[in-house]
């Protein structure tokens, strides 16, 4: 006895709801996904025509080496603690709160070093703050 034969089919894989599949996938990932610019702050500094004139006779000035190392009105101070440079800062103003301070750092000093004194001379009062800078291509 012969049995017919039956056509078996050619087994394959459709790969097309692989493909929805994985497209939907990353359309969930692309939607849920953050993202972060990163920002910057952007300072656009003021630019003086004329002659820098000083009307005022005594002045404060903190000179802050590469190091962070302070020195008011050209004397070193022993340490970098923003308590001695409150004592220095005291002493040589006394109770004149509206003499100018100019704060000159290094190029190189620490950030931390610069915003120290800021808070330091704020905490004491003084409001005519000056940071110095050099002219653009001066070197």
């Amino acid at each position: 006895m012969k049995f017919p034969r039956q056509n078996q089919e050619e087994v394959n894989v459709n790969l097309t709801p692989l493909i929805d599949v994985v497209f939907l996938l990353l359309i969930f990932f692309m939607v849920s996904t953050t993202f972060t610019k990163e920002t910057h702050l952007e300072v656009d500094l003021p630019e003086a025509n004329g002659d820098a004139t000083v009307t005022e006779d005594l002045i404060l000035e903190i000179l802050i080496t590469d190091e962070g190392n302070y020195s008011v009105n050209g004397k070193a101070l022993v340490n970098t603690q923003a308590e001695t440079l409150h004592l220095a800062l005291k002493k040589i103003a006394g109770d004149k709160r509206d003499m100018p301070l100019i704060i000159t750092a290094d190029a190189q000093t620490p950030h931390q070093a610069v915003v120290t004194a800021m808070d330091v001379s704020g905490r004491l009062g003084f409001e005519k703050l000056s940071i110095t800078t050099r002219e653009p291509g001066a070197e």
